[in-house]
């Protein structure tokens, strides 16, 4: 998991801005929150601006000043955690090492983003086909773009023994096991991201069966 020597690459940093800015970007923030936690829960056809806003104390003619759309609304949202995941796998494997260790360093990425951010993930995985085309197709790409680099390193880490089609079925084996964590049954959270990380390295090294 990320420490004082590994943090989490593509964790946001503070930026600066007018205080204004800086409300609205932290408003943003929590509407984004809410409705991922209302999308995980009931669908994205299931909730409206209104019940989003309403969690978070802002009405629903409020809620244009940020969206102009409940789609958009899932556009930015989507966008940013894949653009957060393509960032983050990038810092990980630019910051080198043996194959071996950035494959690790990338499972623990990962587990990091879902254990910090579970239910954008469920919504990621469940509505995309509500996005607009084109953002869908943006977010589409940095998806691709996230897997292949697992696919880089872990040809790398098997010492090329792998074809890259076997080395592609091998990562996206991985991502569904990883993915489907909000939907574990109740588990120590301090021990639930090691036996993750565990399975996770075992499918991606997995021996063929004779």
């Amino acid at each position: 998991m990320a420490d004082a020597e590994h943090p989490v690459p593509g964790a946001a940093a503070a930026v600066p801005g007018t205080k204004r800015s800086q409300a609205k970007a932290a408003r943003r923030a929590e509407l984004i929150a809410a409705a991922a936690r209302q999308m995980a829960s009931r669908g994205f056809s299931g909730v409206r601006l209104e019940d989003i806003g309403a969690e978070v104390g802002v009405s629903g003619p409020a809620m244009y000043r940020h969206f102009s759309s409940k789609t958009d609304l899932l556009d930015q949202m989507l966008l940013d955690i894949s653009e957060r995941l393509h960032a983050g796998g990038e810092g990980v494997v630019e910051a080198g090492g043996e194959p071996g260790d950035v494959l690790r360093r990338l499972v623990d990425f990962h587990i990091d983003m879902l254990v910090t951010k579970p239910d954008l993930i469920v919504v990621q995985g469940r509505d995309m086909s509500s996005m607009t085309p084109d953002t869908n197709r943006r977010v589409r790409s940095l998806q691709r773009r996230y897997v292949e680099r697992w696919v880089d390193v872990l040809l790398a880490a098997s010492g090329e023994s792998l074809s890259r089609e076997q080395a592609r079925v091998r990562v996206h084996a991985g991502f569904g096991l990883l993915n489907s964590s909000p939907r574990l049954p109740a588990y120590p959270t301090d021990q639930l991201g090691p036996l993750l990380a565990g399975m996770a390295l075992a499918a991606l090294y997995a021996d063929p069966p004779d």
